[in-house]
């Protein structure tokens, strides 16, 4: 029909010709909507939304066992997390990533992580990595939740967004003279490494056993270098100013070394350590004759915490170790963290750092102490408690 009035044959070409034209027309508009409707689907399947926290620890070098030990407490709270239905409805997913104790590096990583749009900080092993990425989570409106960092340099910016788990080193250092105090001594070494925990540490001591009343002199101060292969000047002075106790602020590799260069002198005086020096690492580092007697202030530990028995023998369920420091405090970061944000009811930082704040005991138990802030961000009324090494191993002297 559609070529009636066509009868030469010149029409019917024209008409032809142009039939074709519209059937390859009509194909190509049908293939385009295909593609379109293929590339295109009326609903488009969102991803799920993932509770996305970060940490940056130390897991390279002399103090990686401390932040891999951190890392499976961690993973831990994250699975229970999950296995309980996540938080807000979505899945718990932690970013980890090795800062080397290294301010530069730190904070190269800390912008990565940035970039990674996580919702809270729970990272922090050293404190001279944890300072320098103070800034760079604030600017990006990052709540911090510090487990182990806990130098009052984390403090000095006055940001209302970082909380630490552990006790300052003000706190520390205070708990470290009366502990002197009661151990009878009278003239203090304090050595340290330079560093921010260290050196915090090391000065608020000095100005602990400044205050009346302390009944300690301090004997000499001195500085040795971290990685070094021995410490024969800080023997040397120690020895010399007769100093009957030696303090060391620093951290476990030096430590051990310390400690063997004061036995192979036959120093006789007591040795205590700081909570960056009270680890496990030790026993491979020194002998049983080395290591006997020597003291250690540190931070709750779960082989002497009744009430993290049961989350200890599941840690060494999981990972085939028993739980070591800051295992402890790195899982209570994380169920902090998830708490808050459940308590925020929404992945808004500002909002997680407010819920942060306000956190009470009532809202989350803690292994690691009072779930409960001062404005300044620290823990209230934090515990210490002192161990002291016989036969190879930790034994509980004391709890404040």
């Amino acid at each position: 029909m559609i070529f009636h009035g066509m009868g030469t044959l010149q029409g019917r070409r024209i008409a032809c010709r142009r039939i074709h034209a519209v059937r390859a027309l009509l194909a190509v508009a049908l293939v385009a909507s295909g593609l379109a409707s293929c590339s295109r689907p009326d609903k488009p399947a969102s991803a799920p939304q993932v509770v996305r926290l970060g940490a940056l620890l130390p897991l390279s070098g002399d103090n990686g066992p401390t932040g891999h030990r951190m890392i499976d407490a961690f993973k831990m709270a994250v699975k229970e997390a999950d296995d309980g239905g996540g938080v807000l409805g979505h899945r718990v997913e932690i970013l980890t990533d090795d800062d080397a104790c290294d301010p530069g590096t730190a904070v190269v990583k800390a912008n990565e992580l940035v970039a990674k749009d996580i919702t809270v900080s729970v990272g922090g092993g050293c404190s001279v990595a944890a300072v320098p990425v103070l800034k760079i989570f604030r600017d990006a409106g990052i709540p911090m939740i510090i487990p182990a960092a806990n130098s009052t340099d984390l403090l000095a910016p006055g940001y209302d967004s970082v909380f630490l788990l552990s006790g300052t080193t003000k706190i520390e250092a205070e708990r470290a003279v009366a502990v002197l105090a009661n151990l009878g001594v009278g003239r203090l070494a304090v050595v340290h490494d330079g560093t921010s925990f260290s050196q915090t540490l090391a000065s608020a001591t000095v100005a602990s056993v400044a205050q009346p009343g302390s009944n300690i002199s301090v004997a000499a101060q001195h500085r040795l270098a971290q990685g070094a292969t021995s410490y024969p000047r800080a023997v040397e002075i120690v020895l010399n100013e007769r100093a009957d106790v030696v303090f060391f602020t620093g951290y476990y590799p030096e430590a051990a070394t310390l400690i063997r260069d004061l036995r192979a002198a036959n120093y006789s005086g007591l040795i205590m350590l700081s909570d960056a020096g009270t680890d496990p690492t030790l026993f491979s580092l020194l002998s049983p004759a080395e290591s006997e007697g020597v003291y250690g202030l540190t931070l709750p530990v779960a082989q002497f915490e009744p009430r993290a028995a049961a989350w200890a023998a599941r840690y060494k369920l999981a990972y085939g170790n028993e739980p070591g420091p800051f295992t402890m405090q790195a899982y209570d970061a994380v169920r902090l963290a998830l708490d808050a944000i459940r308590r925020a009811g929404t992945l808004d930082r500002a909002a997680v750092r407010k819920a942060i704040a306000n956190t009470k005991p009532g809202d989350v138990e803690l292994l690691s102490g009072p779930s409960e802030f001062t404005p300044d961000g620290t823990q209230i009324n934090p515990t210490f408690i002192l161990l002291q090494i016989h036969d190879g191993a930790f034994t509980l002297v004391r709890q404040d």
